[in-house]
């Protein structure tokens, strides 16, 4: 049987290190608190770039229409007025490679019902369209002021057809954009991070918006303004 001071002596070792082992659990689990709670700490902000380009395409349909009262008038007009319009076209350097034309759409006036007895004087009326695509933005610009030569020539044009730019390079400039957004987004956590009297920690999540492609304003569609908006979450660190 052990003696009294011996069960004394190890009640008491044993006290000890149930002592310190409650000790040591709780500081573990203060710091596990104490670094939850700040991993909840974080400002959700938006950064935004933008950017203006040139548009780097330009699309240019020139339709054109023929009336007439039989069909092989009305065909061999159309065939004039596309081999015109091409001639013009070269004849302004472009390649044959960027012009396209389209199939003629015919309308017979006659047959329609609801002209009745107000038929236009000519039965036939035929349009067809042909289109520049070319990379020569500013020449293709230029060009377009001479368009009155095709008039001069007989052609007539039609005026529902508008050039439409393009800028085809966004993956050219991506990265760059979205560093410049990510910057703009922390500068505005900084700024939330000194006025609640703490700092920028690491990047809790990020997300990138959509690029959006506008026209700089109505009047010179030749511009682009390029934008994008990207949402980022820092954590917040105390001092």
């Amino acid at each position: 049987m052990m003696p009294t001071e011996n069960k004394t002596d190890a009640a008491m070792v044993l006290g000890l290190l149930l002592a310190i082992g409650l000790l040591g659990g709780g500081y573990f689990i203060g710091q596990a608190v104490q670094e939850a709670r700040s991993m909840d700490r974080f400002v959700t902000v938006k950064g935004l770039a933008e950017r203006e380009v040139r548009a780097n395409l330009c699309i240019w349909p020139i339709g054109f229409k023929t009336t007439g009262n039989a069909l092989p008038e009305i065909y061999a007009g159309i065939g004039s007025d596309k081999q015109a319009i091409i001639d013009f076209l070269t004849g302004k350097g472009f390649a044959a490679a960027e012009i396209f034309s389209s199939p003629p759409r015919l309308t017979d006036y006659h047959a329609q019902a609801y002209y009745g007895n107000q038929r236009p004087p000519n039965r036939y009326s035929a349009e067809s369209t042909v289109t520049l695509r070319t990379g020569q933005v500013e020449k293709a610009r230029e060009v377009m002021q001479a368009s009155g030569e095709l008039i001069k020539a007989g052609v007539v044009l039609q005026t529902n057809y508008q050039p439409e730019y393009l800028f085809t390079d966004l993956n050219a400039i991506k990265p760059e954009m979205i560093a410049t957004a990510t910057k703009n987004a922390r500068k505005a956590a900084e700024q939330f991070a000194v006025d609640s009297g703490s700092r920028v920690g690491a990047i809790r999540k990020a997300t990138q918006g959509l690029f959006s492609i506008t026209n700089r304003d109505a009047y010179s569609p030749e511009y682009k303004k390029i934008r994008v908006v990207t949402t980022v979450e820092y954590f917040l660190v105390d001092d």
